[in-house]
Order: C-alpha cells, then sequence, then structure tokens
C-alpha cells in the first residue's frame, strides 16, 4: 500500500530519507515541517516573481528613460536623436532624456549601455561604428554587437558626402585624387574617432584613390569640422545631414557623393562612381539597441514607439531636409535589424581586413 502524500506516515518516511541524507542523524519533526515550509515559501516568492517582472515590463516606462548618443553633443547622431526626443517623450509618457558619452569611434558609449541594468532605463543610439566597425577592428572590444545587445528598430540610413577645406586646389574628385596621390605625405583627413563611419568611408576612399595619407580622429563630427573649416586639416568623408550647413554657407568644398546614387539636398552633386571613381559606398545606417536581456515587452514598446516616431509628418519631413533616408516598414523592427548587423559584419569584414587598419 502506497502512503498517501501528507499522511503522518509518509511525513515520517520523508523525515527518515531526510536522515539518511544528513549521515544518519534523524531531524525532528519540527525540523522537517521547518523545511517543508521553507520550500513552499520559496517557490511562491519565484511565482510571485514570475507575474511581476511581465507586470513591470508591461508598465514600461514608468520614470524617465535615456537615449544614450555614442558622440559628442552636435554630431549628426546627436542632432538626430534631440529631433527624434520630444516625440519619443510624447508616444512614450515619459521624458526621454538624451545624453552624450564619446570616445573610442562610439566604443565607450556602447560599453556603458552594453554593461547597465536590462530594465528599460537606458538604450543606445547605435551605428555602424557601435556595431560593425569596432567590432572588426578592436579584438579587445569590451562588447559583442550581435550577443550584447537587443535590436530595437532601425530608424534611418545616411548617405556620406567628401569635403575638402575652402583652399584646397582641386575643384573636381579627378582633381582631388591626384592632388592627394602627389601630396599624400602631408594630407590629413579627420573623423568623430577611430572606427566611426567617418573614418572607415574615408578609409574605402583612400584605398580606390591608392593613397596612404594620416587618419586624425576626433571625439565628434564637430570638433573636426571646425579644424577643417580652419583649414588645419584638409578633407572629411562625413554624414550629408552634418556637412550640408557647412557647404550652404561655403566654408568647405563638396567634391562626391560616397554612395551609389545621388541625394536630393544637394542634387548637381555627382556620386564618386559618376565621377569614375568604384568601390566608395558609404551609406549608413542609425538604430535604438537595448542591452541584453531586456523584457521582450518592453523592446516592443520601444520598436512601436520608434516607428510611430519617425512616420510623423513634420519629423519626416525634417530628416528628408537633412539629406537622411527612413526605412520601409519592414526593415525596422528587432528582427530585420539584427539581420542587418550581421549582414554588415559580413559585408564590412573583407573591406576592413584589406585595409589593415586597427584600433587593438
Amino acid at each position: 500500500m502506497i502512503p498517501k502524500s501528507g499522511s503522518r506516515f509518509s511525513d515520517k518516511i520523508m523525515l527518515q530519507r531526510e536522515a539518511a541524507a544528513a549521515g544518519g542523524r534523524r531531524p525532528s519533526r519540527n525540523q522537517g515541517r521547518t523545511t517543508m515550509k521553507a520550500v513552499r515559501i520559496l517557490l511562491l516568492t519565484l511565482a510571485a516573481l514570475a507575474v511581476a517582472i511581465p507586470a513591470k515590463a508591461q508598465d514600461w516606462p514608468s520614470r524617465p528613460v535615456s537615449l544614450l548618443v555614442p558622440f559628442a553633443a552636435g554630431g549628426p547622431i546627436d542632432v538626430v536623436a534631440r529631433l527624434l526626443g520630444p516625440r519619443l517623450t510624447e508616444i512614450l509618457g515619459q521624458q526621454v532624456i538624451v545624453e552624450n558619452l564619446g570616445g573610442a569611434g562610439g566604443a565607450n558609449g556602447a560599453t556603458r549601455v552594453a554593461r547597465s541594468t536590462p530594465d528599460g532605463s537606458l538604450f543606445l543610439f547605435g551605428n555602424q561604428a557601435t556595431h560593425t566597425f569596432s567590432a572588426l577592428m578592436n579584438k579587445r572590444l569590451p562588447y559583442n554587437p550581435v550577443n550584447d545587445f537587443e535590436p530595437v528598430s532601425l530608424l534611418l540610413s545616411n548617405v556620406k558626402v567628401l569635403v575638402v577645406r575652402k583652399d584646397l586646389p582641386t575643384k573636381s574628385l579627378k582633381e582631388f585624387v591626384a592632388y592627394t596621390k602627389a601630396n599624400q605625405a602631408k594630407m590629413q583627413y579627420g573623423s568623430a574617432g577611430a572606427g566611426s563611419a567617418t573614418h572607415m568611408t574615408c578609409v574605402l576612399l583612400n584605398g580606390a584613390m591608392g593613397a596612404h595619407t594620416t587618419h586624425v580622429p576626433y571625439r565628434g563630427t564637430s570638433l573636426a569640422f571646425q579644424d577643417l573649416v580652419a583649414g588645419r586639416i584638409d578633407y572629411m568623408c562625413d554624414v550629408i545631414s552634418t556637412a550640408l550647413p557647412h557647404i550652404k554657407a561655403g566654408t568647405v568644398t563638396p567634391l562626391a557623393l560616397l554612395s551609389n546614387s545621388r541625394s536630393p539636398v544637394l542634387p548637381d552633386l555627382p556620386t564618386a562612381l559618376e565621377q569614375g571613381l568604384p568601390g566608395v559606398d558609404g551609406d549608413g545606417w542609425n538604430a535604438f539597441f537595448f542591452p541584453k536581456d531586456t523584457p521582450k515587452p518592453i523592446v516592443q514598446k520601444l520598436a512601436q514607439a520608434a516607428s510611430e516616431t519617425i512616420d510623423t509628418p513634420a519629423i519626416r519631413e525634417r530628416i528628408a531636409g537633412l539629406g537622411l533616408v527612413l526605412p520601409g516598414r519592414a526593415e525596422r523592427g528587432p528582427a530585420a535589424l539584427g539581420r542587418l548587423v550581421t549582414e554588415e559584419l559580413k559585408k564590412w569584414g573583407p573591406a576592413v581586413k584589406a585595409s589593415g587598419v586597427s584600433i587593438d
């Protein structure tokens, strides 16, 4: 006859087994009941936590959240982040605070987010620098772009433009190539930092030209532009949104779009390919990322808010005016962004390896 669970006889058997496990020392009946009570309390606590975590995620955000820009204020990503922030605040019902942490081509800011608590309080405005170039160029990178983040939403893509100092004696890409190759020992180009998208696009350009010039990294594009306008460096391969005000002001000279197609904001400026220099497609992208293990409901809620934000007519118009391109709906979500990151690592791997550029 099998004793029923909960009978005194079964309790006695359990106590005897516990005694055997304890080396023959027989616990008292009160000790056995205390152990069983502790187990029940533990199970109830775990069950309560299992219910509480999804409920907390559904209530997100219950307090202000931070959007971290991994570059200095005034750069192209920062400009867009501050454009999106107020609308995200309206949609989410909590303030979205834009923070800046530059350095290491975006890796410093990305590292902070990757190591943060995955509770939805902090998310990253990442790009090719944080999720492609840094990983390919830096073997000591403190994070993995695939394994340490939750992809949220692709926000936009951007076009790069080659701009040179105003007094550089070149008025076309052909003249620039000839001049650079003849003076490469003294030519310098600036970027937003080692491993940044502006750095790697110039690496592509130099490779296509067959020239070796000196890279001058800055802690953000705005600082690099100050030196370009002042004539302390010779050229940059920058995002069109940041370069456009300087181009319109006449303080720098644009020579080519580093893309496969022209831009509506500079319709008369031909691409490098059109001017006889292939292999310089520097199109980039920007996206939101949470740290790994952020609850899925939080990821989905921010993804929906991000999509609604860039669909806002006033924001669409402003982004188009900056020369930036919005992705289609099918390209925006977490799964699509995750695939993009993987594809970009494969796409740029050979180019980075061939360039020999390293920031170890």
